[in-house]
């Protein structure tokens, strides 16, 4: 037995924060009979969203090359969103988000658990940044950040090389809502460009932005070795 959330992100539905929204509409049934948050379903179960019988997808992993101008959501009524530019018929969602201004490595996929081991803290799943700065930073205040700062009362510690006086590689395991930009505003810095190259040992390599690939079975298992 599941809870009904986690079937419909692993069969590829949504995520299963939306799952949970849809759950709560009272848009979710299974076997008929309309369901409540915390009920349970075998995998044998029929589910139903808005009537309509949801199908098992093949597992789906690509890498998209983000660009600036677009945000990290499935829907957006105002904004271009990531999956304008993702064409093909499966339905795939982001696994964990990068800012508007922000480009680089994104993944998107239809396997809840892959995105819940990818996006959860306690896997502490590395992350890789290019970094410039509006002004040159000091080895004194890379040491500072890399030793951790305090942002919102918790302390993130980081790895940082520094390729020229102010564009850093920077990587963390932290998946907080902006949390390079707040780090670097912190210590008085502006962040003028930020792209995220790496996420584990998957690399983004030269995947023109805008565009997507899908990952083989060897470039998943790159995430966690």
């Amino acid at each position: 037995m599941h809870r009904v959330q986690k079937l419909l992100s692993n069969y590829g539905y949504c995520s299963r924060r939306k799952a949970e929204e849809l759950i709560k509409a009272g848009r979710v049934s299974v076997n008929k009979k309309i369901i409540s948050i915390g009920d349970q379903a075998e995998e044998t179960d029929k589910i139903y969203v808005d009537g309509n019988l949801v199908k098992k997808e093949e597992k789906i992993y690509l890498m998209f090359n983000k660009p600036l101008g677009c945000v990290t959501a499935v829907k957006d009524n105002q904004y271009k969103t990531v999956m304008d530019y993702i064409n093909i018929k499966e339905r795939v969602f982001p696994v964990g988000r990068l800012d508007y201004n922000t480009s680089g490595l994104l993944l998107l996929t239809n396997d809840g658990d892959f995105a819940n081991k990818i996006a959860h803290p306690r896997n502490e799943t590395k992350k890789t940044y290019m970094v410039g700065l509006n002004k040159p930073i000091t080895n004194r205040e890379i040491s500072i950040i890399e030793n951790g700062v305090k942002v919102q009362g918790r302390k993130t510690p980081a790895k940082i090389k520094k390729h020229n006086p102010s564009f850093l590689e920077v990587t963390i395991h932290e998946g907080r809502n902006r949390i390079i930009r707040k780090i670097f505003k912190e210590m008085e810095f502006k962040v003028k460009h930020l792209e995220r190259i790496k996420i584990g040992n998957l690399k983004l390599g030269d995947l023109k932005q805008g565009r997507f690939k899908k990952l083989s079975k060897k470039d998943i298992e790159k995430l966690f070795s």
